[in-house]
């Protein structure tokens, strides 16, 4: 499940080279692409719609003032989530805490035409337990796992996103996997 919108990493750069020419109203298209996951990130770090909205603004905003530094060595996506990442830390106060991206995937997802009441009950409960067992995670791994599942970045990206070291990442993503395995042993999956 990838929170990017349909297009590839190639139109992104395309469309890029057109905004830094000229075309500015070609930074719409890149909006659209990616304003869901940078939304998606805002609420992970600030826990409502009203500032994941505010966030989402700035970071487009910072993105397109910087554009011309684009040097297209990464994906535009990993670029913006830098920007986006680095935002977000800045303007998140200690006391709050990052909450995973996958606290706010709707229960439809999970719900299949056809499923009984009792299969839908089940997929709930499983879902509220995952959603439960990530909430116990410390943050830096929830950051991790979040961009590895959710967002698809491989390690070196997180890293080019986060600062955060790639054998770190990997060890954060392990750690995480197993502590969920474990909080999750005896669910009934069915």
């Amino acid at each position: 499940m990838s929170y990017e919108a349909p297009g590839g990493d190639a139109d992104d750069q395309l469309i890029v080279g057109q905004v830094v020419s000229g075309q500015k109203d070609l930074f719409r298209m890149l909006v659209r692409r990616h304003e869901r996951a940078v939304y998606g990130m805002g609420l992970g770090f600030f826990h409502n719609a009203e500032d994941a909205s505010d966030f989402t603004q700035e970071v487009f905003l910072k993105a397109y003032r910087n554009l011309p530094r684009f040097e297209g060595r990464s994906r535009f996506s990993t670029w913006l989530y830098r920007i986006a990442y680095n935002t977000a830390v800045n303007g998140v106060t200690r006391n709050r805490e990052y909450q995973s991206l996958a606290e706010e995937e709707q229960a439809g997802a999970l719900i299949n035409e056809g499923d009984s009441p009792e299969r839908i009950l089940l997929r709930k409960a499983a879902r509220d337990a995952v959603l439960e067992a990530l909430k116990e995670l410390p943050d830096r791994y929830r950051i991790c796992v979040d961009m590895f599942f959710f967002y698809q970045c491989s390690y070196q990206e997180i890293e080019e996103i986060t600062g955060i070291p790639v054998n770190t990442i990997k060890s954060h993503v392990f750690r995480a996997k197993k502590l969920l395995r474990e909080k999750l042993e005896g669910i009934d999956w069915n």
